[in-house]
């Protein structure tokens, strides 16, 4: 008993209950201000580094360059530890070489190692500049402005004198680009801009005035601040009209408030449940208030942290509402069953404690155990999800030490003598039945281990038909059309250095003897031709047109933002606007997503090939067109290698490569696409060009081999923490194979919602992981109690189900229903919680009812071989003697 008080510091928190009341007002108190300081994001603030070269030799060719300028400045490196990718660009005399970094250092340090590299290995007749790239710095809002008494020009009179001063003023605000400005005559500013462009808006050409905020401050606190500025110079300056383009707040805004509300209705279904349960308002105000105060001190650590609310956390605070209920309706349950045998409060809450203090606390171990790798995953994508696995970790902990302190306090305080009374009289009574059938399965254990082995075979199976996805396509409302000319083959200038700097992904293509503005003009009367067909689609609300964004004169973007009162979703409109956009000679045009972050992201569908020489690059590309524009999903293929004359090389960690990108259908899984054009392309490839899969596919396969390492370690540390409280291999093993019975349940759930497979859903599988344990340890920590009792094993294992069965049911019960509101997939950005969701209700559904029988028979055959290999031992021995 002594051991087991050891854990039990509910006895110290009895013994002192004011000053743990008093804790808990001031973890609340500091839990409100830490809530207050927190803000608003879409994803999680993690920085890439990136640091792009771009270098001239005069008097080159283009295999010429890529021999004596580009390879040069790769070669350093090349299988370099930290650094993720190599992409370069050649061009006669030039070479464009970015460098993409894994998360870690800073932007800083890798630019200044970069620096020292270059300098040691470029030629001596070539001149190179370096720049570095934050991702975090995106446009947060981008406002049109008109006038009915101003022309163009004197427009951008006024905003170059008083609104773009006032704008680069604000706290947090990088820089304001003017677009439009190619309409303007040649020195109207006074500044000259950084890239010349274009500017539409319905139809109207426009200057458009974009904010870009600077890399660690939040998008909703710069967009809110340049609206109250914009509103401020809109009395000052009545002429002016500022009319709100584009913007990402409004959706995350949105999508955060969905996330909040779905957490508010997952608390208010936990309550429930415990109270159709315990149907004792006392002992549902004790479990009830573990929720708050255990967020509340989440998000003390969220703070000093640093993390925002943003999408993933938020996501974890929602899904762990069932779990932070979990450990104080354990307490309070068995408090509660004490009290009603008739026990004193004070009694009660002492032998109550002590009876699940073990069980409590592995189990909670177990779960941090679980999400603590996926906090330190080191890989790109990994780093997205520190902020879930750190804040998980957090919340279960600080949950614990709700249970283990507050609820046991206010139980003393709360609860009242009862007379005992029948078990025909409890609240809710749902052991009848069971003691039964737990019988019948110590019976038959044979029929039980192959029912289980079954269900896992089955689970195994159906993996292949689920649709395999990285990260779900989200219905925000908006969408972009990409639109790009195509250019003569002819020797490129010198681009100006504000060109330069101003991306460094794809390489600003001028005419030799023309300016970039006949450029500019070709690709704007593409985007006047897809105008009017984009725009008369029903759905659409506005087009914001910007012809020759970060500086390609041959790039256009269309920005269209849909109707909120539309019946059919983002893809699908996307899906009929693909259908009605007319082929244009000389431009390619493409349909896709708006991406997490301005970046050069890989697209949905990126199929490589890579070789040396160049003619067989073409020739391949051509033999594929055909057979992979014929697949039904794919949409928008594009090549990136035109068959003729060759005007740049594309190099990929230190190899000529060439591409098809595409878009999806919607509905299409990228997984299972990227496989049909994978077989297709082996099947036909020459001997000599190999073929790599990159994309989101790519993601995807990163994400699992991550993720699967990242599982085994949670897997180890789990049953690590397990064999420590218990002090044998016995329960751990038992808790250990029990683990698979949910993959049925998660398969299943996902196969009929169609839900990916893939990071969200993979997540969901993880965090299963530390919700199965809990029932194990319960029912395995109470069999354990009534054997050291003296009880028979058998009698300990039925008496243990039947103890246990009300709090297993009760903490089931409020997970799935407090997580029901994700996996409904209401509200703005369902489509990232709701495979998650998804699959921890699948598995847990199924888990559970399998782990009540199966664990208990398990035990016993596993305890029968102990038993038996411990006589083969004895016998051994005495047979030496």
């Amino acid at each position: 008993m002594a051991w087991r008080d050891r854990w039990n510091f509910s006895l110290l928190a009895i013994q002192f209950p004011r000053l743990v009341i008093a804790f808990w007002l001031a973890i609340a108190v500091a839990g409100l201000f830490a809530f207050s300081s927190l803000k608003y994001a879409l994803v999680p603030d993690v920085t890439f580094p990136i640091v792009v070269m771009t270098a001239e030799m005069e008097g080159t060719a283009l295999e010429e360059t890529e021999a004596n300028l580009t390879k040069p400045l790769e070669a350093p490196f090349l299988n370099t530890p930290g650094i993720d990718e190599i992409k370069s660009m050649t061009f006669p005399g030039r070479s464009v070489v970015t460098l993409i970094f894994a998360p870690g250092p800073t932007l800083a340090e890798v630019t200044e190692d970069v620096g020292s590299a270059i300098a040691k290995v470029k030629p001596d007749e070539a001149s190179v500049d370096i720049f570095p790239y934050n991702l975090n710095e995106s446009t947060v809002a981008t406002y049109a402005v008109a006038s009915e008494t101003e022309n163009l020009a004197d427009l951008a009179v006024a905003l170059e004198a008083d609104v773009l001063p006032a704008l680069e003023a604000i706290p947090g605000v990088l820089k304001v680009n003017l677009q439009g400005n190619a309409a303007l005559p040649v020195g109207t500013l006074s500044q000259p801009p950084d890239f010349e462009t274009f500017a539409n808006y319905n139809g109207t050409e426009t200057l458009a005035i974009a904010v870009v905020k600077a890399g660690k401050d939040n998008t909703l606190v710069v967009a809110e601040a340049v609206e109250k500025t914009l509103s401020n110079l809109q009395s000052q300056l009545p002429e002016l009209t500022f009319t709100l383009a584009r913007t990402e707040a409004n959706f995350v805004e949105e999508a955060t408030q969905a996330t909040v509300d779905a957490l508010i209705v997952g608390v208010i279904f936990a309550i429930a449940v415990i109270f159709l349960f315990l149907r004792n308002w006392r002992a549902t105000l004790i479990t009830a208030l573990a929720i708050p105060v255990s967020l509340l001190g989440t998000m003390i650590v969220m703070a000093i942290a640093g993390f925002n609310l943003e999408t993933i956390t938020l996501l974890a605070l929602a899904l762990v509402v069932g779990i932070i209920v979990d450990d104080a309706i354990v307490e309070v349950e068995n408090i509660s069953r004490h009290v009603e045998a008739g026990m004193p409060p004070k009694a009660a809450v002492r032998k109550g404690t002590q009876e699940i203090s073990l069980a409590v606390i592995a189990s909670t171990l177990t779960i941090v155990a679980v999400f603590l790798p996926v906090g330190l995953m080191q890989t790109t994508v990994g780093q997205f999800f520190k902020p879930f696995g750190l804040t998980i970790s957090a919340a279960v902990l600080t949950s614990l030490l709700v249970a283990r302190t507050l609820s046991p306090v206010l139980a003393l305080y709360c609860f009242r003598p009862k007379h005992p009374r029948a078990n025909s009289e409890n609240p809710v009574d749902l052991t009848r039945p069971f003691p039964r059938l737990l019988n019948w399965s110590l019976n038959h254990r044979g029929w039980v281990i192959g029912l289980a082995i079954a269900s896992f075979a089955l689970g195994v199976g159906l993996i292949p038909l689920v649709p395999k996805g990285f990260v779900p396509s989200l219905d925000r409302g908006d969408f972009v059309v990409n639109y790009r000319t195509e250019l003569p083959n002819i020797e490129l200038t010198k681009p100006k250095p504000s060109e330069q700097s101003s991306s460094g992904f794809s390489w600003l293509k001028t005419l030799t003897q023309n300016p970039e503005r006949i450029l500019l003009r070709r690709t704007r009367s593409v985007g006047e031709q897809l105008f009017p067909i984009v725009s008369n689609e029903s759905f659409v609300e506005s087009v914001f047109t910007v012809v020759g964004g970060y500086g390609e004169p041959n790039r256009g973007q269309m920005y269209v933002k849909l109707n909120r009162d539309r019946n059919l979703s983002t893809q699908e409109i996307q899906a009929h606007l693909r259908e009605q956009l007319p082929p244009i000679p000389g431009a390619t045009v493409s349909v896709e997503d708006i991406p997490f972050v301005e970046a050069p992201i890989n697209k949905q569908f990126e199929l490589a090939l890579l070789g040396a020489d160049l003619e067989r690059l073409q020739s391949a590309l051509a033999t594929l067109q055909k057979p992979l524009s014929e697949l039904p999903d794919l949409v928008d293929l594009e090549i990136s290698l035109k068959p003729g004359s060759v005007n740049e090389i594309e190099r990929r960690n230190g190899q000529r490569v060439a591409y098809f990108t595409a878009n999806l259908q919607p509905g299409a899984a990228v997984g299972d696409v990227t496989d049909q054009a994978a077989a297709i392309a082996n099947a036909q490839l020459p001997p000599d060009i190999e073929l790599e899969v990159f994309g989101d596919s790519a993601l995807s396969g990163e994400v699992l081999e991550s993720f699967g390492s990242t599982l085994g370690l949670a897997v180890v540390l789990m049953l690590i923490v397990l064999v420590l409280p218990f002090g044998r291999l016995l329960e751990p093993l038992v808790i250990g194979l029990s683990l698979p019975l949910a993959l049925v349940g998660a398969v299943l759930a996902l196969l009929i919602t169609q839900c990916d497979f893939g990071v969200i859903s993979l997540l969901g599988l993880i965090f299963l992981l530390g919700l199965l344990d809990k029932n194990a340890v319960l029912l395995l920590d109470c069999t354990g109690q009534l054997r050291r009792a003296g009880k028979p094993r058998r009698q300990a294992v039925l008496t243990a189900g039947v103890q246990r069965l009300r709090p297993i049911i009760m903490t089931t019960a409020s997970t799935i229903l407090g997580m029901s509101p994700l996996a409904l997939g209401l509200g703005a950005g369902a489509e990232l919680r709701q495979p998650m969701a998804v699959a921890i209700i699948g598995g847990l559904l199924a888990s559970s009812v399998l782990s009540l029988v199966v664990v208990p028979v398990l035990y016993t055959l596993l305890d029968d071989l102990r038993l038996q290999l411990q006589l083969q031992s004895r016998g051994a021995k005495h047979q030496k003697r």
